[in-house]
């Protein structure tokens, strides 16, 4: 690690902490929080992506299920059993893992998710809710970027953002959640004729398009933050495999004031949040059936 390096993992073991106080809290008052993983097929990143999940909801405390469907499910079936869960009041929290199989509707399937047990932050009423200001469960990967710039210290209001990619998962929330704390943002995308005139100008730049080495040094200005939330799996001469994000880490490190490395920047941070909304969601199911006490199921 360099000496301007954004560590995720300790930004997420901070995190954590406050999350298992959280938990503990919730616990006491005879609510455990329970996080359900729906995972479809088979993939071994996806297998990892669970593993750590689960080790970090074992950290916290909370309660970690794993439902794995055949290949060949129907959409159907695994609508069924999410809306099964929606009504199962000991479970606070869903997960719909990607990808799945193709003739799955991962869309359709993230809105059958109900809003309150949505701690992805990928239902579109999440979503929609950033840009009302509501930013409790927003897209964990788009927070966490967030969170990686705050680690920094640096004071969002006025602060000049660009944001390289606009997928409606990343780069978009990322956008509304910059602006909700009072940043100025620029959005680059793939028609964007000059991205280094606005990456350039940017105290804070955010890439996220999948395209390793994208950003480089001479598009950043001196001192700038570089969240790299790309993943990208090239080969090196050697005919090795490596993993790297959608920034050249080289030169940029020379130029940036701060830059979260790949791997081991937003990853854990992004794990970390998950299991951050997990316990907002709980929360807030919690409030729900105290004021609702005599349904069992959500309206």
């Amino acid at each position: 690690m360099n000496h301007n390096d954004i560590v995720g993992r300790e930004v997420a073991d901070e995190m954590l902490e406050k999350i298992r106080t959280n938990v503990g809290a919730l616990k006491k008052e005879n609510w455990f929080p329970k996080l359900v993983s729906i995972k479809i097929g088979s993939n071994p990143s996806v297998d990892l992506y669970i593993r750590n999940q689960k080790r970090n909801a074992e950290k916290v405390g909370i309660d970690y299920v794993e439902k794995h469907y055949p290949e060949d499910i129907s959409a159907e079936e695994v609508t069924a059993a999410i809306v099964h869960l929606n009504v199962d009041p000991t479970v606070t929290g869903i997960i719909l893992q990607r990808p799945v199989p193709e003739h799955i509707p991962v869309k359709a399937l993230q809105e059958t998710i109900h809003p309150m047990k949505d701690v992805e932050g990928m239902h579109p009423r999440s979503i929609g809710n950033i840009v009302y200001g509501e930013l409790m469960l927003a897209p964990c990967t788009a927070m966490a970027s967030v969170e990686l710039l705050k680690s920094t210290g640096m004071k969002l209001e006025g602060l000049e953002a660009c944001v390289i990619g606009h997928s409606e998962i990343v780069g978009k929330p990322i956008a509304f959640l910059l602006m909700a704390e009072g940043a100025t943002v620029t959005v680059c995308h793939h028609m964007t004729r000059e991205v280094a005139v606005h990456s350039r100008r940017a105290d804070v730049v955010f890439v996220a398009v999948g395209k390793a080495g994208l950003l480089t040094g001479d598009m950043i200005k001196p001192g700038a933050v570089v969240i790299d939330i790309g993943i990208n799996v090239i080969e090196t001469e050697d005919g090795q495999s490596k993993v790297v994000g959608d920034c050249d880490y080289e030169s940029c490190q020379k130029t940036a004031g701060w830059i979260t490395p790949v791997p081991g920047g937003v990853g854990p941070v992004t794990l970390a949040i998950l299991m951050k909304n997990t316990v907002t969601a709980a929360q807030r199911l919690q409030s729900h059936y105290h004021k609702h006490f005599q349904g069992s199921l959500l309206e």
